[in-house]
């Protein structure tokens, strides 16, 4: 059922601040987070440090083919997650901003719009709901796009939680990380991450939501 990455096979590789690789009815690990879990100035600091970081090595990273570039040389990928996933995620961990998710009755509202599609659209794996972003996998069905799926998510969500808190505005950050699995091993290492994250952030019981199907 959560069929993986086959770099034999056609995909496409789009570009915002962030890479995008979509590939047809395969597994993806996706973070999206609220508007204000990271500041601006940090972001960018980031960005700047990753593109410096790759050019550093003798790679593009506003080339179309970077990861490529990137996926020939296996060494570089153990320092770029330490460098720069990690922290990343960490940070994120720290819970900063107002960190609307840990009422769960608002994290119930993003699991209702994570399971909306599920059996038609996906195949909706595991998934958190931390106090300011999600992590999910999730197996796209068909031709089911991938960008197109988590502007849906969020949109039902943000409209149902702004509708809750009785506010207006953009509850998440228009962007999300997206990684698509290349493994059976990295498909159960991500499991992992996703139940013992709110450990990890040490989380009270009640102010995050973990989901993991049967």
């Amino acid at each position: 059922m959560f069929a993986l990455f086959d770099p034999d096979d056609d995909f496409v590789v789009r570009r915002g601040r962030l890479p995008h690789w979509f590939q047809p009815g395969i597994t993806y690990f996706i973070t999206f987070r609220t508007t204000d879990s990271i500041p601006a100035d940090l972001l960018r600091s980031w960005h700047l440090r990753r593109d410096d970081w790759f050019r550093r090595r003798d790679i593009d990273p506003r080339s179309s083919d970077w990861r490529a570039a990137f996926d020939e040389r296996p060494e570089l990928e153990r320092e770029y997650h330490l460098v720069f996933s990690r922290p990343f995620m960490e940070y994120l961990d720290r819970g900063r901003g107002a960190c609307p998710l840990s009422d769960t009755r608002l994290a119930r509202l993003v699991a209702e719009s994570l399971h909306h599609g599920d059996g038609t659209r996906y195949w909706l794996g595991a998934f958190v709901a931390m106090p300011n972003h999600v992590h999910v996998l999730v197996c796209l069905i068909g031709r089911t796009e991938l960008a197109a799926q988590c502007r849906s998510w969020k949109k039902f969500s943000a409209t149902a939680i702004n509708r809750a808190l009785g506010s207006r505005g953009r509850f998440w950050q228009s962007e999300s990380f997206d990684h698509a699995v290349r493994s059976p091993e990295q498909f159960a290492y991500l499991q992992q991450y996703i139940a013992q994250n709110p450990k990890k952030a040490r989380l009270a019981p009640g102010s995050y939501l973990h989901y993991q199907p049967r």
